[in-house]
């Protein structure tokens, strides 16, 4: 909305694409950051339902916080419609040549690196001091998501951060790849880590005895 606020409605180019990169980015790294000791900072239904699909939050929890986190979406739009003066908060879209399934499998494929790197810097109980630097690299990993597929299909990631501005502009085109691509992402995410990473580690070897 910056961007198109400066150019008049101008056309997307590479600049307005590394700033909104940027912006998310740093944004993400604060509200996980902030919110990592209250609630856990998911911010995201896709990551929210990864923790629930690895067993690390419950189905009531998970759906409290999907309720919180549409509402927060929704409440977040119409405040910035006003503040802006009313400007439009335009709905996720896929670019000119892009189907919905390509980007139900670009979302897929950024949403599993994003909860990846949840499972791998916040969830994974061997991380240690790793810890620390999860919520930055949580941002970077979106910041870089979104150069990678801002041009194609704006990079959602977070079916909250695409329910938001579709209800407050009321245009639901193509809306479902922004929730089916990132849950299965998520899904897939927990999955791989918690089979291959976290469940072997979680069984000690049992002692040998010796005759």
């Amino acid at each position: 909305m910056a961007f198109n606020k400066l150019t008049s409605n101008g056309s997307a180019t590479p600049a307005g694409l590394v700033a909104a990169s940027l912006a998310h980015a740093f944004a993400l790294f604060v509200a996980v950051s902030v919110g990592a000791n209250i609630s856990g900072g998911h911010v995201n239904p896709a990551v929210t339902f990864g923790a629930f699909v690895g067993g690390h939050i419950t189905l009531i929890r998970s759906i409290v916080y999907w309720i919180a986190q549409l509402l927060g979406a929704v409440i977040a739009c119409l405040l910035l419609k006003f503040s802006t003066g009313g400007l439009e908060t335009s709905a996720f879209a896929l670019s000119s040549g892009v189907g919905a399934w390509n980007a139900v499998v670009f979302e897929i494929v950024m949403t599993f690196g994003l909860v990846y790197t949840v499972y791998a810097t916040a969830v994974d109980p061997k991380k240690g001091n790793i810890g620390i630097i999860a919520p930055i690299a949580i941002g970077f990993i979106v910041g870089a998501n979104i150069l990678a597929g801002g041009a194609f299909d704006g990079a959602s990631m977070n079916p909250a951060v695409s329910f938001g501005p579709a209800v407050v502009a009321w245009s639901w085109d193509n809306h479902w790849v922004y929730w089916l691509g990132p849950f299965v992402g998520a899904g897939i995410a927990a999955v791989v880590y918690e089979v291959f990473f976290i469940a072997p580690s979680t069984h000690e070897q049992l002692p040998t005895t010796e005759y």
